[in-house]
């Protein structure tokens, strides 16, 4: 009703709009929702926010500079909005903290919308309402909110799109934010993931991605409350995406080593489509740290977790997120997150330095790393995680990998890019046509970051 209403008053009017997303997937998916609303009220998109009538900052708060950063482009677009009258709105996980929003209202009171993750789908209305009152709106609940199905969306991808199963958090990690700004877990309902899968096999797109913030415990909450679901598993719903005609290739970030159950290991062994990397985040390799950071595994559990799955899943390999420096963290204790490092040899490691989040239990520690250690010991994991993928990277030299072409190489118009099943960038030539196919290529040299393959 709001969005045929703000188009009504946009028309003729060729209005533009701008989108910044900060963050991870999630916000990436939110953001392509925000984008849908906003084009069916009338705006085009437009990469210069100078000409934007619209500015949508989709924030993020599991890192400090993301802060800096959204403080730094309310600074640039104060000028913009003095200018030409253009609308700032300001969502995502950042609103939902308290002294956030208070910083915003003494600091940038310049701002028209501030919403929060419980909210994005009252957009429509928010923007409605400013336009006809030009009164600020704060719209945000602290209570979880509801699973909203429908809404537009506009995805700048044709070949590999991410689905959403799940909404919040019931793990408490010591130093992580994200329960307190995005809610308890709430799961969608099997049949609106299946038929949103379906939808895009429909309209051509090759990999689906499965999101949430702990993807392994889906429908758990659902399961005591409803008995009447006919998939009650996240190893049921993989079974199930995997049924989907057209859909090449399924990934699912991130799942949860204390919830990876023998179920979803089979599902994963069995699926021809899911891919065998597995996303598997350690964040420490010591156990007192993890049991300082909550969260319910030892190193032995993480490891046997992994010989476990190796055994299980032929040609499976594994990424993961570390984070370096948490309160309390020693030396020695380090060393035994490079140890986990050295015995799982990822593909992928996602290094962060910890950053200290007001309102987690890790920021009211008083045993903080100093910034300069903790520098020391992301230096020294860095190291070792680019000795292991160089390491990897020829091995796979002469061999025959499935390659999902996603387009043109950023660096050269003369090459197609495209991903291995493990998640490895490949370059190579070939013709325009053979973009959003999965081919045979041969991996001919290897450059750290990306593979060079010839068509077999």
């Amino acid at each position: 009703e709001y969005i045929e209403t703000v188009k009504k008053l946009n028309e003729d009017k060729n209005v533009k709009y701008s989108i910044l997303t900060m963050g991870c997937q999630l916000n990436e998916n939110d953001s392509e929702k925000l984008s849908g609303m906003i084009e069916e009220m009338g705006y085009t998109r437009t990469e210069n926010i100078e000409e934007a009538d619209l500015i949508v900052f989709n924030t993020c708060c599991v890192r400090e500079n993301a802060e800096d950063k959204l403080f730094g482009k309310l600074g640039e677009v104060k000028k913009i909005k003095e200018k030409r009258g253009t609308i700032i709105a300001i969502g995502g996980c950042m609103m939902q903290e308290e002294h956030i929003v208070e910083k915003l209202q003494k600091s940038y009171p310049f701002f028209d919308i501030v919403f929060g993750t419980h909210t994005l789908h009252k957009f429509p209305q928010d923007l409605y309402n400013i336009i006809l009152n030009k009164k600020r709106i704060e719209d945000i609940i602290n209570i979880d909110g509801e699973i909203v199905e429908g809404l537009p969306i506009k995805r700048d991808d044709k070949i590999k799109a991410s689905v959403t199963i799940m909404y919040g958090c019931n793990n408490f990690c010591s130093y992580c934010i994200v329960p307190y700004v995005r809610g308890r877990e709430r799961s969608r309902k099997a049949e609106d993931i299946l038929k949103e899968v379906q939808e895009l096999a429909d309209k051509g797109y090759k990999e689906i991605t499965l999101l949430g913030q702990n993807v392994n415990s889906y429908m758990r909450m659902e399961k005591v409350e409803n008995k009447n679901e006919k998939i009650t598993s996240f190893a049921e719903l993989l079974y199930e995406v995997n049924k989907i005609e057209g859909i090449e290739r399924i990934r699912f970030v991130s799942p949860h080593p204390k919830d990876f159950t023998d179920d979803v290991i089979e599902a994963i062994k069995k699926c021809d489509k899911v891919c065998k990397l597995i996303h598997l985040p350690l964040q420490s390799g010591n156990t007192k740290v993890l049991k300082e950071m909550n969260r319910k595994y030892t190193k032995e559990q993480y490891l046997n977790l992994v010989e476990k799955m190796k055994k299980e899943i032929p040609n499976v390999t594994f990424s993961t997120d570390i984070i370096v420096g948490f309160p309390g963290e020693t030396d020695e204790e380090f060393e035994d997150t490079l140890d986990v490092v050295e015995k799982v040899n990822f593909e992928q490691v996602y290094m962060f330095i910890y950053s200290r989040r007001v309102g987690t239990p890790a920021d009211k520690m008083e045993n903080q790393v100093p910034e300069e250690q903790k520098h020391i010991r992301f230096n020294k994991l860095k190291m070792l995680v680019e000795h292991q993928i160089a390491n990897k990277n020829k091995q796979y030299i002469d061999t025959k990998q499935k390659v999902l072409v996603e387009g043109k190489s950023k660096n050269n118009d003369n090459m197609l890019t495209g991903r291995t099943d493990s998640n490895k960038v490949v370059i190579f030539e070939g013709e325009d046509n053979l973009i959003g196919k999965v081919i045979d290529l041969k991996i001919v040299s290897e450059h750290m970051w990306y593979l060079k393959g010839e068509i077999i």
